[in-house]
């Protein structure tokens, strides 16, 4: 398979307190193909969420580099990168960040109106996003009137909104009961194959790492392939 998304020796350092240099990331391969489920666990304090950051240009490396569809983040301009991160790249965090004042068919809307759709082509997309996730009757809603669960299922279907070639989810079901756990994986699992979307998940959800193609752990800032979910720290 192919790499959509490929990370080549990735290096992240910081300056701790004392002013000493703290290297999070020290040498990370990945790549990613079209339609593949991974996912990333390792311990709190790993890098994980800085990995993700780094994946989806909301950071730069201090060394090393990533491509998306063989275009290089660090040879776009900040306004290029903006619209790497609006067209090609959803998001979806632990917190839904749905925004409260509109219903959850706008918050869909939302990125295709930023990037120039109209109003009908992005309503219309919404909708059948919504559909696809399980909130045919709910798009009138606003988030508050919304469960954990189907908060959650919105700000995937938001993600998918402009057809990106990647999503990247942060702890997505960390808010959320069993019961809403269980479905948004399995949401997860169906919506990486119905897109053909690369989807880079970030987890302690055994459950959730059970259901990817591939599962690796993030330990010593590389990453190392783990044979199963038992082996997860």
């Amino acid at each position: 398979m192919s790499a959509i998304l490929e990370a080549q020796s990735l290096r992240k350092l910081y300056r701790g307190g004392d002013g000493a240099p703290i290297e999070v990331l020290s040498g990370v391969d990945l790549g990613v193909g079209r339609g593949e489920f991974v996912a990333i666990v390792g311990a709190s304090g790993s890098g994980k969420s800085t990995l993700l950051h780094l994946l989806g240009a909301l950071d730069a490396p201090t060394s090393g580099t990533v491509r998306l569809d063989g275009l290089a983040y660090g040879d776009q301009t900040p306004e290029q990168l903006a619209a790497v991160r609006n067209r090609k790249i959803g998001f979806v965090f632990q917190f839904h960040h749905l925004l409260r004042e509109f219903t959850a068919q706008e918050n869909v809307m939302m990125p295709l109106l930023i990037a120039g759709e109209s109003d009908e082509r992005a309503r219309s997309r919404a909708e059948e996003l919504l559909a696809a996730v399980g909130l045919a009757g709910r798009m009138s809603h606003r988030p508050s009137a919304l469960s954990g669960g189907e908060q959650q299922r919105a700000a995937v279907a938001r993600a998918l909104a402009t057809d990106p070639l990647v999503v990247l989810a942060d702890e997505p079901s960390g808010n959320l009961d069993h019961g809403n756990s269980e479905r948004l994986h399995e949401l997860f699992s169906r919506l990486a194959r119905e897109f053909e979307t690369a989807l880079v998940v970030v987890t302690h959800n055994r459950l959730l790492a059970a259901r990817a193609d591939r599962v690796l752990s993030l330990d010593g800032g590389r990453l190392v392939p783990l044979a199963g979910v038992e082996s997860m720290p």
